[in-house]
């Protein structure tokens, strides 16, 4: 069972992923990896929830940046939205992931900083 799952929309946002890496493997938490497209592929991300123990999820997304959204209307557990710089210099995604619906937690971090949401998952944990 692994404390923290990142997933990512896309293997481009893998630069924005080693960040999040990069502070839990520093840290010794437990994590993994997944890529997977809400958008293209939602009975997959399905399947991914259903099956993973995480205790907190980091959802690192660009553009329409719904994966946060997603997951966080899918479980209870904690979710952690970073949006990715694209297309609008990452303000389309930011704004994506930090306004949701009343009921549907988000918490967002900077645009690109996947480290932040790495140090809340953290502190998340250590209540």
């Amino acid at each position: 069972m692994v404390d923290v799952l990142i997933i990512a929309g896309s293997k481009s946002d893998d630069a924005v992923v080693r960040k999040a890496e990069d502070v839990l493997k520093e840290n010794k938490a437990s994590y993994s990896i997944e890529y997977c497209s809400v958008h293209r592929e939602p009975d997959r991300l399905d399947k991914i929830l259903k099956d993973s123990k995480a205790k907190v999820f980091i959802c690192i997304a660009g553009l329409s940046a719904a994966l946060p959204g997603v997951v966080a209307s899918k479980t209870k557990k904690p979710v952690i939205g970073v949006p990715v710089s694209s297309k609008l210099g990452g303000l389309d995604a930011l704004l994506s992931i930090a306004q949701m619906p009343k009921g549907v937690p988000v918490a967002a971090v900077g645009i690109d900083n996947a480290e932040n949401a790495a140090h809340l998952a953290l502190r998340i944990l250590k209540i």
